[in-house]
């Protein structure tokens, strides 16, 4: 049973990684391995707590001395370990909804375009160094998911040539997820560490964002000096419908962005979970967009309000990431990740070594379960560590170094990260065309960014 768990969890990924071709939602094959890895894990209870790998079963046994037999596993398993393991992945999730709904909001009242319409250059050198520092810092205040979806829309109405189009999409990808990796609400992997309490939000900011912005300048210095000619910009719709007025886009322009920064302040005063402060956030936006929109049109009201915006996020995103990550907590619980740190502090003995190898893996592997993998592998070590498990403290290199291989290795291959597949399913970006073009950018960067990190704080 402890094979079959493992087992459960590659044929699932088989299928995640599998999406296009086999036509099936990457959520549905998530959601399968999250409860049948639950479900193997309970039914051979007894079998694969015995082997002795689950240090959680371990510490269940020294706080209830009397528990034995199989009541004793259905009890840790059911009412200890689902329980604990739902609380912390409920916390993401219920980040992530309000995130994703405050930003459609803001996209809904074309707050986005506010920022746009002051790109005026068609040069190609210089109009993909804007939209790569917009993207970089969009990316660390809205999530790198996000601003590639705003973005691809953007380019839309930039350029008309469909390969220059998937060329800068490309590299908004590699934008996006460099600067999604230094903020704490900029990427899925960085906002599981910033909740988990691996990293705090001031710490994170300041020690990656040079690695972060390395990443991505290198890449496009290259391409500066390879890159020639213009851009040709599409034909403009004179009869497009505007549903909102200019005021109305900055007023949700800055009550949503500011929503979103108020996150982390709302933490540091209050010590709540960050999800919290972002339900804050919507709440307070939801009530400004009721008053706003009351004696408006029916039509307008059903495109505007909250209401109808939050019908319109991707919730088989959210689906996907509650099934990954409860496969990843029953592989915790039942003690394989402890077995593959074990491996890999043997194999590699070096926390850089591991987290650059975690970053490779993140281009052909989600990094939603590789971080939260990695989580479960490496507790936090107490503030008074020393030596190689000082890595591990909160703030610990591992887990600052982690926050940029995770974020940023996913662009070596464009199913590498939910940018890269958001950009692809967009522009239909070709898979084979992106590994010619793409790839060999977004490795020189990767590397170039690590080798600053390294020098920073591994010397």
């Amino acid at each position: 049973m402890f094979i079959l768990m493992v087992v459960v969890f590659v044929l699932g990924y088989v299928a995640i990684a599998l999406e296009h071709p086999l036509k099936v939602d990457k959520a549905a094959s998530a959601l399968i391995i999250g409860t049948l890895c639950w479900v193997v894990y309970v039914l051979g209870a007894e079998g694969i707590l015995h082997l002795g790998f689950s240090p959680a079963w371990e510490a269940f046994l020294v706080a209830h001395p009397d528990s034995h037999g199989l009541h004793a596993a259905h009890e840790f398993i059911v009412e200890s370990e689902i329980i604990h393991h739902l609380g912390e992945i409920s916390e993401i999730l219920f980040f992530l909804l309000g995130a994703m709904t405050i930003v459609e909001v803001v996209d809904q009242h074309e707050g986005f375009k506010i920022i746009t319409d002051k790109i005026k250059t068609t040069n190609k050198v210089k109009l993909l160094w804007i939209l790569s520092l917009l993207t970089f810092f969009m990316s660390a205040l809205l999530d790198n998911l996000t601003t590639t979806i705003v973005l691809v829309a953007l380019l839309r109405k930039l350029i008309d040539d469909k390969q220059t189009r998937w060329f800068f999409a490309s590299m908004v990808v590699l934008a996006a997820n460099a600067g999604g990796a230094w903020s704490p609400i900029g990427d899925v992997t960085t906002i599981m560490l910033w909740i988990g309490g691996q990293v705090t939000a001031g710490t994170i900011i300041t020690n990656v964002i040079l690695p972060s912005l390395v990443c991505m300048v290198v890449p496009l210095a290259i391409l500066s000096v390879t890159m020639k000619g213009n851009v040709q910009r599409p034909a403009i719709d004179e009869d497009e419908v505007e549903y909102s007025t200019e005021k109305e886009r900055l007023l949700f322009l800055i009550l949503g962005v500011s929503g979103l920064l108020f996150v982390p302040v709302f933490k540091t005063i209050t010590h709540l979970p960050p999800y919290m402060g972002m339900l804050l956030s919507l709440g307070l936006l939801w009530v400004v967009g009721e008053i706003v929109h009351k004696d408006k049109p029916k039509e307008i009201k059903e495109k505007l309000k909250v209401t109808a915006v939050i019908q319109r996020i991707d919730v088989p995103t959210v689906l996907f990431f509650l099934g990954i990550l409860s496969a990843v907590a029953a592989l915790q619980s039942a003690g394989h990740l402890n077995i593959l740190a074990t491996y890999l502090d043997e194999k590699l003995g070096n926390i850089y070594l591991i987290d650059l190898a975690i970053g490779v893996l993140s281009s052909v592997v989600d990094n939603v379960p590789l971080v939260a993998g990695a989580m479960g592998m490496y507790p936090i070590a107490d503030a008074g560590a020393v030596g190689y498990q000082a890595a591990f403290v909160q703030d610990g290199a591992f887990w600052e170094f982690l926050a940029y291989t995770a974020g940023t290795g996913g662009s070596m291959l464009i199913i590498g990260s939910a940018a890269g597949v958001a950009a692809m399913g967009l522009e239909k970006i070709d898979f084979i065309w992106y590994l010619k073009k793409i790839s060999w950018l977004a490795l020189i960067g990767y590397l170039a960014g690590a080798a600053v990190y390294f020098v920073m704080f591994g010397l």
